[in-house]
């Protein structure tokens, strides 16, 4: 079984800063890949970045050059860092671990974090 946490949501003005958190734990001996996906209401979750064995780093268009996602492979630990923030960057974040076991990759979520861009 794998626990995927988030932190570090929250109210930010538009052009402010936060840093997301999140850690993985319990079954995670053999971690595919960590990424922030976000969810806004009425839309669809989609990616914001991701860190992949497989696939490299990757990142939505609405969100290079403004938000930079990092791993702590030691502590199973991603972060997002995001900059610049805009009204269209309010969203729940959601952290996905994706684990590899028995061949299969298997998706583990968080609860998310809201983050809310706001005057």
């Amino acid at each position: 079984q794998v626990e995927v946490v988030e932190s570090g949501g929250g109210l930010v003005q538009p052009g402010g800063s936060l840093r997301l958190s999140c850690a993985a734990s319990g079954s995670t001996l053999s971690i595919n890949a960590m990424g922030w996906y976000r969810q806004a209401p009425g839309k669809q979750r989609e990616l914001v970045a991701e860190i992949a064995s497989s696939r490299g780093t990757n990142y939505a268009d609405s969100v290079k050059d403004r938000f930079t996602i990092s791993r702590d492979n030691a502590e199973n630990t991603v972060y997002l860092e995001m900059h610049s923030l805009k009204f269209e960057d309010t969203a729940v974040y959601y952290c996905k671990a994706e684990i590899l076991w028995q061949s299969r990759i298997w998706p583990y979520w968080g609860r998310g974090t809201q983050v809310t861009v706001s005057s």
